[in-house]
């Protein structure tokens, strides 16, 4: 799997790319919405920067493209803090 940014000063979405014995599916996730030209454009950007650089057999591109936005970012450090917390300030206790 890979997930990348895309266009670093101007975020517009982003997207992971699973690959398959015979395929390659993506999962767009636009921040913004887009014209379908442009939304077609983008998907041939991405097969040749990231899907055909990875120098892959493959019979095709499959992408879902969503509207979506940011709504936060999780790691297991986020929940060992949250649970440390709830520790020192009791289960019962509000944040």
């Amino acid at each position: 799997m890979q997930g990348t940014n895309l266009q670093s000063n101007n975020r517009i979405g982003i997207v992971d790319i699973h690959f398959t014995t015979t395929e390659v599916h993506g999962t767009l996730i636009l921040e913004r919405e887009l014209e379908e030209i442009d939304i077609t454009k983008l998907i041939e950007q991405i097969d040749e920067d990231l899907v055909l650089s990875a120098d892959m057999p493959r019979n095709d591109f499959l992408v879902s493209v969503y509207l979506g936005k940011d709504v936060g970012f999780y790691s297991d450090e986020y929940f060992a803090d949250e649970n440390s917390a709830e520790e020192e300030f009791g289960t019962d206790d509000e944040l």
